[in-house]
């Protein structure tokens, strides 16, 4: 099976002719992936440990708390109390865990029908959620008892949604037809 940067160095003298660049450094790279996941008022300290623990085990690195940036009474939520959990990926990491989402995760997804384009954002980074934790192998089926969803944001050096598609394409990335 070809790595994720290798398939991004094989792909990259057809990307550079398609999006007509001269330099090799102009053409879009990954920059970093960042995992988010929101977990409320986590009354239940244990579930809050636990989706800690999922994220260190599906990313390999120890997800940071997230606060609220405003108290809103309606919500029952104070400034600065936890309501969400962060992880970024760089380097090796980062192209571990789209390895790791592109070839395993995403195959496991029921009724998976690819992302659509409009998860695409015009500054060329792509958004997709996740429903369910358990579609990756690094969380055991006998501990699915709280099952949460997060968010995976994508960013490239891409200039433009158009350059973003093709990078993405040229990568794998699974998009509706």
């Amino acid at each position: 099976m070809q790595t994720l940067k290798g398939k991004i160095e094989k792909s990259l003298p057809e990307l550079k002719k398609s999006l007509k660049q001269d330099n090799d450094l102009a053409v879009p790279r990954l920059v970093k992936v960042v995992i988010n996941t929101g977990t409320g008022r986590a009354r239940d300290k244990k579930r809050d440990e636990l989706i800690v623990d999922r994220l260190a085990k599906i990313t390999g690195q120890k997800a940071s708390a997230r606060g609220a940036k405003k108290s809103i009474a309606s919500f029952k939520v104070r400034q600065g109390e936890v309501v969400g959990h962060s992880v970024t990926l760089r380097g090796q990491k980062m192209y571990d865990f789209l390895n790791m989402l592109l070839n395993i995760a995403m195959p496991r997804i029921r009724d998976f029908k690819g992302y659509s384009e409009k998860s695409l954002d015009n500054m060329g980074n792509l958004t997709i959620g996740i429903r369910e934790h358990v579609i990756f192998p690094q969380t055991a089926d006998e501990e699915a008892r709280d099952i949460f969803g997060f968010s995976v944001t994508i960013q490239t050096t891409a200039k433009n949604k158009a350059e973003a598609l093709a990078f993405f394409r040229a990568i794998g990335f699974p998009f509706k037809k």
